[in-house]
């Protein structure tokens, strides 16, 4: 198997493999500890996957692309999720978009060029009493304003 991960890397991923070899229901945590390697998993990465569980590269993808929790692309350093649920459009979500849009000069689904931030959207994760509600990586943001946008930025410089 032809591949353009580093030695290092495909030792990495065969002793995540094997940890789960044998497990019923493993392949979302392979793939969560493979994530963890790269930032996201890249197609040989996933081939490695699927050829050390012995499971079609098929149903690896359909699995990444399926659960929102995988990337397939490159992220920054700090990824900011923006509800976009009902609850949080209505009340501002997307001034709060355009702020971090102007802020970054990143669109949703783009990551800065120094790396730092990626911005996506998240659907409803129930703190609609929150509402406008953001995370950057574990920290949590609830009753987002535009004017709280660069302010919150700031600490993650």
């Amino acid at each position: 198997m032809s591949s353009k991960l580093s030695t290092d890397q495909v030792q990495q991923i065969a002793k995540i493999i094997d940890e789960y070899r044998d497990q019923q229901g493993s392949l979302i945590p392979v793939l969560h500890k493979v994530q963890s390697i790269f930032g996201y998993l890249p197609d040989e990465a996933q081939k490695q996957v699927a050829y050390g569980l012995g499971i079609p590269v098929a149903e690896v993808y359909g699995v990444v692309t399926f659960y929102t929790l995988f990337n397939t692309e490159p992220s920054g350093q700090y990824i900011i999720e923006l509800c976009m649920g009902t609850a949080c459009y209505v009340k501002g979500a997307v001034d709060v978009q355009h702020e971090i849009e102007s802020q970054l000069g990143i669109a949703i689904n783009e990551t800065t060029k120094d790396g730092k931030f990626t911005l996506r959207f998240s659907r409803c994760v129930g703190a609609c009493s929150l509402a406008p509600f953001m995370t950057i990586g574990e920290d949590v943001y609830g009753r987002v304003k535009q004017e709280d946008v660069q302010r919150i930025l700031s600490k993650y410089h």
